[in-house]
């Protein structure tokens, strides 16, 4: 049994709520603006999290997969689909002839420059309502 100090209250419901309907109305704009460039929101993300990877400028199929929380066989063929459309290049690692990297191709840069500048003014208009939630949980650090 709760006890009273582990019962959400309604301004915590609202909190939560504001939350997801701001992300919610984030990734609604992220789909549309791919989509007006001729991707898939998938298809973008690939490529974001490929010139996000830190200190490279390549993903793996894993990385790839653990970004946008898919199983490995769907990143391989989500990187099949933009080889495809010639947005990225699949490469044998040359420390590790198992491994496949996943690089941006020239056409892939210029999709996501203009994708990532549209974002960030996305973003910046949304005016910090991406500030994660306070709600206290107790027995949870």
């Amino acid at each position: 049994m709760a006890n009273k100090s582990s019962t959400l209250v309604k301004s915590d419901f609202e909190t939560l709520s504001e939350f997801r309907y701001q992300m919610r109305r984030f990734e609604r704009f992220s789909e549309r603006a791919a989509a007006q460039e001729g991707l898939t929101p998938q298809q973008y993300l690939l490529l974001l999290h490929i010139k996000g990877t830190p200190e490279r400028t390549w993903a793996s199929v894993g990385e790839i997969a653990e970004r946008l929380q898919i199983q490995p066989h769907a990143a391989v063929a989500l990187a099949s689909r933009c080889e495809a459309l010639s947005l990225v290049e699949r490469r044998a690692s040359t420390v590790d002839r198992r491994s496949v990297e996943v690089h941006l191709l020239a056409r892939a840069e210029v999709l996501l420059q203009r994708l990532a500048a549209l974002h960030r003014a996305e973003l910046k208009s949304l005016g910090g309502a991406f500030q994660v939630p306070k709600i206290d949980f107790p027995g949870h650090a």
